[in-house]
């Protein structure tokens, strides 16, 4: 299969999981058995920031809970996760940091994007989506729960009204580690 025909259908199914269809309908976490990232170092990015600072690092974190979010300018259900992020970034004060990496084709609409949410953290493109593919997001949004030592614990697949409950729980619990 070509590399064109690849992100052809990498477009699709992420299309359809955030639209309302695949994974992404349901809003779940998953298991620690059902991504093969949970359990496992999180792969090391650094990509410059459209919005909300200079970087979007997970290293420049380190010893911090770090929520990883992949997400797209056109995903409604990224659109509603995103103010739930900014209030749990102000109610942990520094000991939460929330990285959003757009695998959107170009970066044009991440600025109007952070304005309409209310993100302030930092929002990056993935340009050609080379973070992505280091972390299989099946969905968007998907999040990545990165502990202090930097270990992805939490899995989180789509978003819907409440799972903002669940994270935060995921994050206390780690932050009570």
């Amino acid at each position: 299969m070509t590399q064109m025909a690849v992100c052809a259908v990498l477009s699709l199914a992420l299309l359809a999981g955030c639209s309302g269809g695949g994974l992404g309908s349901g809003g779940a976490s998953l298991g620690d058995s059902d991504h093969p990232l949970a359990g496992a170092k999180a792969p090391e990015f650094d990509l410059a920031a459209q919005s909300g600072g200079a970087r979007a690092s997970l290293a420049a974190h380190a010893g911090k809970i770090v929520i990883v979010d992949f997400w797209a300018t056109w995903c409604d259900p990224c659109r509603d996760s995103f103010p739930h992020y900014q209030r749990m970034v102000e109610q942990h004060g520094g000991k939460l940091v929330v990285l959003g990496l757009s695998t959107d084709d170009d970066p044009d609409g991440i600025p109007a994007f952070a304005k309409e949410t209310g993100a302030k953290f930092p929002l990056a493109w993935d340009d050609g989506q080379t973070v992505a593919r280091q972390y299989s997001p099946p969905t968007m949004p998907t999040s990545y729960v990165v502990d202090g030592n930097g270990i992805v614990r939490f899995v989180h697949v789509g978003f819907r009204s409440g799972d903002e409950t669940v994270l935060a729980q995921q994050v206390s619990s780690l932050l009570a580690d």
